[in-house]
C-alpha cells in the first residue's frame, strides 16, 4: 500500500494530499530511510513522522483498503511521541 494512502486510511493524517505533501518534503521515514508519498509500506514497518517540533514513531500492524473511524487506530501502534528541543 502507498504511504500516503496508509496515512489517510489510518487517520494519522486526515487528507491524502496533506500526507503527500509531508512525505515529499522529507519529513517521513520508513525503517530509518526517507520516504516519498509513493513509497510502499507493509506490516511491521516503522514510520517516523516529523510534525513541526514533534517526532512521532508508529509501527504498522494492519493494512486495509478502507476502515471505519473507530477501527483506524488498530492499524498502527504508537511507539514514541517526543518533542525536539527548540534551537535558539
Amino acid at each position: 500500500m502507498r504511504l500516503d494512502k496508509f496515512l489517510k486510511i489510518s487517520r494519522i493524517i486526515k487528507r491524502r494530499s496533506v500526507a503527500k505533501e509531508v512525505a515529499d518534503k522529507g519529513r517521513i521515514q520508513i525503517n530509518g530511510k526517507v520516504a516519498k508519498s509513493s513509497s510502499s509500506v507493509k506490516i511491521g514497518d516503522q514510520l517516523q513522522i516529523q510534525f513541526g517540533n514533534r517526532i512521532v514513531i508508529y509501527e504498522i500492524r494492519e493494512l486495509h483498503e478502507s476502515t471505519k473511524k473507530e477501527d483506524a487506530a488498530q492499524m498502527y501502534t504508537l511507539i514514541s511521541d517526543e518533542k525536539q528541543a527548540s534551537e535558539d
